[in-house]
């Protein structure tokens, strides 16, 4: 009677092995499937950050169209003063000379 006995509790064996594998299976997709979460968070957290750098970028760029444009109208200004500093320079200059030879 024993030999029956073991043929019976060889295939509940079996079957508990086979559970037990299926079971390490299971537990390896999960950890599977946790870590591709886990990438797909850092993904859209870094697509995230790009948009945002990305947008930074765009106002940096509007910023400095707006100073080269102030950049420009200070330079007009700046000739014209020059330009008038040097016609006083002169129109000075040329009193004091008619002041002295006249």
């Amino acid at each position: 009677m024993k030999p029956s006995l073991e043929i019976k509790q060889e295939p509940s064996l079996n079957m508990e092995h086979r559970l037990d594998k299926i079971e390490e299976k299971i537990d390896r997709l999960t950890d599977a499937m946790v870590s591709i979460a886990r990438a797909e968070e850092k993904l859209a957290h870094m697509e995230t950050q790009q948009s945002n750098h990305y947008d930074r970028m765009n106002k940096f760029s509007e910023k400095l169209d707006s100073i080269e444009e102030q950049v420009r109208d200070n330079a007009t200004t700046v000739n014209l003063i020059n330009k008038l500093f040097w016609v006083a320079i002169v129109a000075a200059s040329g009193a004091i000379a008619a002041q002295i030879w006249m």
